[in-house]
């Protein structure tokens, strides 16, 4: 009985504090979402992009974007699935707005990378994760 009853607390506790991945709509501002990457896309772009993902994004999306990376059973919120079209949809300004300002545990890039064309630049390398 009193295995019973310590399995019960147990499975209250895993489902009320559980991680919750409902979250609020993330749009852009207008400027953002309007903004058309202004760097070349070719294959060292993509290359570099690559470079950044793996050091900056992997960790938490995933080496093929799929939002399963090593901390993403840490976090409260979705890291997101890139290769689905309702990711891939979005306007590259949307993703650099999201990317630059971040939002719940996904942090900021602002300072961990700094120049702005290197967050272009990882962009591309997200248009490849299909």
């Amino acid at each position: 009985m009193k295995l019973l009853t310590i399995m019960t607390i147990g499975v209250y506790f895993l489902t009320t504090t559980g991680y919750n991945y409902a979250q609020e709509p993330w749009d852009a501002p207008a400027k953002f979402a309007k903004m058309a990457n202004p760097v070349k896309q070719d294959a060292a772009a993509i290359a570099e992009g690559k470079t950044l993902w793996v050091k900056h994004c992997q960790s938490c999306h995933g080496k093929k974007g799929l939002g399963d990376g090593s901390k993403a059973a840490q976090l409260k919120t979705e890291p997101g699935n890139f290769t689905k079209a309702s990711f891939q949809s979005q306007t590259d300004g949307t993703l650099f707005y999201k990317t630059l300002e971040g939002r719940d545990d996904m942090p900021s890039f602002k300072k961990k990378i700094p120049d702005q064309e290197d967050i272009w630049k990882l962009i591309h390398f997200m248009r490849t994760l299909k």
